[in-house]
């Protein structure tokens, strides 16, 4: 469906006198990484489609919510205002659907809209001072173990703070647009996008103690695996890289982040309650049953 609509897009954009560039996600999506001590991956600043520059105005994304994440790696560093079009399921990221796209297209045109921006995080693997692999996400970086999930010790050090010890599946690193992913399934706050925060939510942790931190996106995470075996890195749910015991992983805010197009005003609560029910209000149901 995706494919049919980006044609029929394409067309409608060159008659209405536009330039249009196109490109699939596929460059934006990381893979995973072999367990060997070769790590593939492509560099940041390699991951602009060709084509694409600082000099266009907007980009439009066809797809769900991997899509844009995938879009978003892809077009960072041009600083490229995205209007995302759901053709998925959840479509949590995206604005609009295909049924409106020739009314938002309008908009589009006439210049009708605002620009949110969502911050964005560089997450890096390095190996005796050498990095190995690096990545941007706009969700979350997941620390755990595989194949099998068991208790794991992770030693993190945020900022300049003293380091801490937390025994757990997993470790996740949350923006505050990873905060309605994994990082809620896994006990972790909402974060309304504007906040300038970041958090570290261990995964089923092994202690009453360790819970859900929330802590300023100026600080640097640093993650040591105190593991005798290798675990797995996975970045926005869609690829990642083999960490060794000896490694260390560091995450912080990427110096670009994701643009998106609006629309109408931005509105997070009404997101949070058209897909995911929240605020809704509970009403009892009579039941059909008499009661004697």
């Amino acid at each position: 469906m995706a494919c049919r609509v980006a044609e029929e897009l394409s067309d409608e954009l060159l008659a209405k006198g536009c330039e249009v560039v196109m490109t699939s996600s596929f460059g934006g999506i990381l893979g995973y990484a072999k367990t060997d001590k070769r790590q593939d991956y492509t560099p940041i600043d390699q991951l602009i489609p060709e084509g694409f520059s600082q000099d266009i105005d907007f980009g439009i994304v066809l797809g769900g919510d991997g899509t844009v994440l995938a879009a978003c790696r892809q077009v960072a560093l041009c600083g490229i205002p995205l209007l995302t079009v759901n053709t998925g399921h959840m479509g949590f990221l995206t604005e609009t659907y295909v049924s409106q796209l020739s009314q938002a297209v309008d908009q589009l045109m006439a210049g009708d809209y605002q620009v949110e921006e969502r911050t964005m995080l560089r997450v890096q693997v390095w190996r005796e001072e050498r990095l190995i692999w690096e990545a941007l996400c706009l969700n979350e970086m997941v620390l755990h173990r595989e194949p099998l999930t068991s208790m794991c010790h992770f030693e993190i050090q945020i900022g300049h703070h003293a380091p801490v010890d937390i025994a757990a599946d997993g470790v996740i690193i949350s923006t505050p647009t990873g905060s309605t992913a994994y990082s809620l399934s896994a006990g972790g706050p909402v974060v309304t996008p504007g906040v300038p925060v970041l958090q570290l939510i261990p995964i089923c942790p092994h202690s009453l103690a360790s819970r859900a931190l929330v802590f300023s996106n100026q600080e640097q995470v640093q993650i040591f695996p105190a593991n005798p075996t290798s675990m797995v890195m996975v970045v926005d749910g869609n690829g990642g890289c083999a960490v060794l015991p000896q490694d260390s992983v560091q995450v912080h805010k990427a110096e670009y982040g994701a643009r998106f197009i609006r629309l109408q005003r931005p509105e997070f609560f009404r997101i949070l309650r058209e897909k995911l029910g929240w605020g809704l209000p509970h009403i009892a149901k009579p039941t059909s049953v008499e009661l004697p």
